[in-house]
């Protein structure tokens, strides 16, 4: 019989989770045995014993509940494992208030030992929804006598922390499994660094060597970790708290999206992903770091750069040549280079400063670069304000090797050696690097070469200017003419592979020879049809108009910067087409059109209840911080408004027509332009009044959007009489007098949260500020969006002249003009 009820024991232990029986708590009376699992109250993680695949050793650990493959993300006795013969093993709460692990013999496994509770009795052990698991005081306190947070494997969730405390002593690391089937330490490790600002490191061998850095905090990003197919920053939102009076640093993130369930693991090796599940399907990676040899610390030495798409990777900095040529040309870079030329400066044996003179040394420039290890900060803003107090403060010192001045840090130096650079496709910092003056000038040139240069050139520019008065006159006489291969020489160019170019008959059988029937719309850009593929795929055409010259570059910069970008909620371009005077963009289709032809339409905007709402506004946010900050490209859309969002078949929007889209490099914080673009209503003050266009000019248009959404109101027709208001000014006047929900559409009814409204109108009304410095980022917007974070109160919006009323008016320009305002609004800047 014994050996009968030990059969159905072992069984029982072997079968899933969702045939065990499941607990709430673990308190002294109610300890947690094989075949039980400890849940959360929202049934998010569960905990319990479990074996790995061909394996006889047991562990206690804690996963998500229901997303597949099962990922462990904590583990109690990694280093002594269960036998998976043993029925009788136990987690209890002992008598001392201690979490105790103990086989079937009654021997402890694994314990938090120093936890000691003067009430045992009164000690619980809950599962939060977080993740946590954690001992509290069952009799009401609300700190925490323990938490596995504290304990972290090699798995690091949202709201987790990874640092230390240099008081106590604490450090918070994760630690890499052995193997997939041994969770047991392996040789890597990953924290934060004690320097200001901190770096993530990953080490090998106890934290003794350096395998992977990050580069500094900016306080918003590790600056070097560059990933462009990546969507990790629009999905979680990370922070780095510096309490240097405490002498804590802590790094934590959160999960920007609600649907989305996310984890950082280090896997067994060295690499760090964060993998993410979306709606509770099954994970996937968004970031790998430490994944190209170019990322492995050091991997060219001191003075060595490595750029992971060249070959050979390894290449000494200008002006330094391989300190071992032997072993460099072998491909053992590790011993670096050294420099060719010693620095002015240390040729001055009198003085420790070098002099102002023509051998003086100077910098040289490496754009988009991993800045190296071993940074010093000036925190001082007196001594380093500037880019350029940055650079004085490196020159005046002999033994500054290098500088870089990062916006959002302020100025790093670097002393003895610069190990761990890298170069980087895109994105990255400009790092100067410190050279004598002859690695950095050419010899000059005998004076008969510099005279005809100089006679050269101006022939070349008289030629320059010339060709293109000439262009601008066949311009103006005649239509611009593209062929299909001046289409592909031109694609070619820009590194477009995966544009695909269309037949032009192919198109014209696909839309019925751009029958009215399948016209989807029409737009400043010309009409919009739908067609069908032979092989069955629906698409939409987007028809430059062959009567008009407008929107060459526009379709040109349309077809190439859609093609680079990759996003959820930006729609997708399938290739284009060019026919003597024909100009076609082909994309996705969107079977809902665009918004406004929900939103604005009364039989239709009942359609798009509350959930639908806030799911649209969600995803525009996403796209938007996608483009400004998460793209290898930053992209100013400058066109952001309500007929520009399309709408899948789930109604999940998609941001579209990048034709007035602008690239700008990633310092880049303002820009004047003398051609105003954009669509009245939905531009902002500082572009529309002085052609200044910023990321801020997208939010105050988002912000435009926001409002619209929440209302149904359409800004450019919106206007009070009887109040004199409009559509900005009454919504602000909502807001101020605690009235903000009847801005809610009349036909959502009471259906509808309340909190969530009352967030997007503060948001909207933040984001139409009239200065642009008040108006938050889209970082900040995808934050309050996702979390109960709220933030500043906004100022009146006093540019909410309503176009109703007559004022003096700014000449523009409407292109083709239609009633879903699908338009291209010109404003000639002063």
């Amino acid at each position: 019989m014994g050996i009968v009820l030990l059969f159905f024991l072992f069984i029982f232990s072997l079968l899933p989770s969702q045939y065990s029986a499941q607990l709430y708590n673990i308190t002294p009376s109610k300890p947690l045995a094989l075949g039980q699992t400890l849940v959360s109250p929202g049934r998010i993680y569960e905990l319990g014993f479990f074996s790995l695949s061909n394996s006889t050793n047991r562990y206690l650990g804690l996963w998500h509940n229901n997303i597949y493959p099962r990922k462990f993300v904590w583990l109690a006795n990694r280093e002594k494992p269960l036998s998976s013969a043993d029925t009788s093993a136990n987690l209890r709460i002992s008598s001392n208030g201690n979490l105790e692990l103990v086989d079937g013999k009654q021997n402890s496994v694994w314990s938090t030992i120093e936890v000691s509770s003067s009430n045992s009795t009164s000690a619980v052990a809950v599962l939060l929804d977080t993740g946590n698991f954690v001992v509290k005081d069952d009799m009401g306190a609300d700190e925490f006598i323990w938490q596995s947070f504290d304990y972290p494997c090699d798995t690091m969730l949202p709201r987790q922390r990874l640092g230390f405390d240099s008081k106590s002593g604490k450090r918070y690391v994760l630690t890499n499994w052995k193997s997939d089937n041994d969770p047991s330490m392996g040789i890597f490790s990953s924290g934060l660094s004690a320097e200001t600002p901190s770096q993530v490191f990953v080490w090998i061998n106890n934290g003794s060597t350096p395998h992977y850095r990050s580069g500094p905090w900016d306080k918003s990003k590790f600056i070097g970790v560059v990933d462009k197919d990546s969507q990790w920053q629009y999905l979680s939102g990370y922070t780095l708290e510096d309490d240097v009076k405490q002498g804590t640093k802590y790094l934590s993130y959160y999960n920007l999206v609600d649907n989305i369930t996310g984890y950082t693991e280090m896997s067994s090796d060295g690499s760090v992903r964060l993998m993410y599940s979306e709606n509770g399907k099954n994970w996937s990676a968004v970031l790998k770091i430490s994944n190209n040899a170019c990322d492995i610390y050091g991997t060219c030495g001191p003075f060595g750069v490595c750029k992971a798409s060249e070959s050979p990777i390894c290449k000494c900095l200008k002006g330094f040549v391989p300190k071992l040529h032997d072993e460099w040309n072998k491909g053992n870079w590790t011993g670096g280079c050294v420099r060719q030329t010693k620095l002015f400066c240390e040729r001055q044996t009198n003085i420790s400063v070098s002099t102002t003179g023509k051998q003086d040394d100077g910098f040289l420039k490496m754009a988009r670069s991993k800045v190296p290890d071993h940074h010093v900060y000036i925190s001082s803003l007196g001594d380093a304000d500037t880019f350029e107090d940055c650079k004085m403060v490196c020159l005046k010192n002999c033994s500054c090797l290098a500088y870089a001045y990062v916006n959002t840090i302020g100025c790093l130096r670097w002393f003895n050696y610069l190990i761990d650079i890298q170069v980087f496709p895109s994105e990255g910092e400009d790092l100067y690097i410190r050279l004598a003056q002859s690695e950095l000038v050419e010899a000059k040139p005998i004076k008969l070469i510099a005279s005809l240069t100089a006679i050269g050139f101006m022939s070349l520019l008289a030629a320059i200017v010339f060709g293109l008065y000439r262009l601008r006159a066949n311009q103006k006489g005649k239509k611009m003419k593209w062929s299909r291969e001046g289409l592909l020489e031109y694609i070619g160019k820009h590194d477009s592979s995966e544009l695909k170019i269309y037949d032009f008959d192919s198109i014209l059988i696909a839309t019925d020879s751009f029958n009215i029937k399948n016209k989807l719309g029409q737009g400043g850009f010309g009409p919009v049809y739908k067609g069908m593929l032979p092989e069955g795929k629906e698409i939409a055409v987007k028809r430059l108009s062959s009567s008009s010259g407008q929107g060459v570059e526009e379709f040109k910069n349309e077809m190439l910067l859609i093609s680079e970008l990759q996003h959820k909620n930006l729609v997708r371009i399938m290739g284009c087409c060019v026919k003597e005077d024909e100009k076609l963009l082909i994309y996705e289709f969107m079977p809902n059109k665009s918004l406004d032809t929900f939103l604005f339409d009364p039989t239709k905007r009942a359609v798009l209840d509350w959930a639908t709402r806030f799911n649209i506004v969600q995803g525009v946010a996403r796209g938007l911080l996608y483009l400004h900050h998460d793209s290898y490209l930053k992209i100013i859309h400058r066109d952001l408004k309500v007929s520009n969002i399309l709408l899948d078949e789930k109604m999940n929007p998609k941001i579209s027509d990048f034709g007035l889209a602008r690239i700008v490099e990633g310092t880049q914080i303002l820009e004047n332009t003398q051609r105003v673009v954009g669509t009245r209503g939905y531009i902002s003050p500082e572009y529309a009044m002085g052609g200044i266009f910023s990321e801020k000019s997208d939010v105050y248009s988002f912000g435009v959007l926001v409002l619209e959404i929440v209302s149904s109101k359409k800004t450019a027709s919106f206007y009070l009489y009887d109040q004199q208001l409009g559509f900005l000014a009454y919504a602000w006047k909502l807001w101020k007098e605690d009235r903000g929900l009847e801005l809610v559409d009349e036909i959502l009814g009471d259906s509808y949260s309340s909190s969530e409204v009352m967030k997007c109108v503060h948001i909207g009304l933040l984001c139409v500020q009239d200065n642009a410095t008040d108006r938050p980022t889209m970082t900040d917007i995808a934050l309050m969006l996702s979390s109960e974070i709220d933030g500043p109160q906004p100022k009146e919006p006093l540019f909410t002249i309503p176009n109703s009323v007559s004022y003096p008016k700014p000449q523009y320009e409407n292109i083709d003009s239609s009633k879903n305002e699908a338009s291209i609004t010109v404003i000639e800047g002063r």
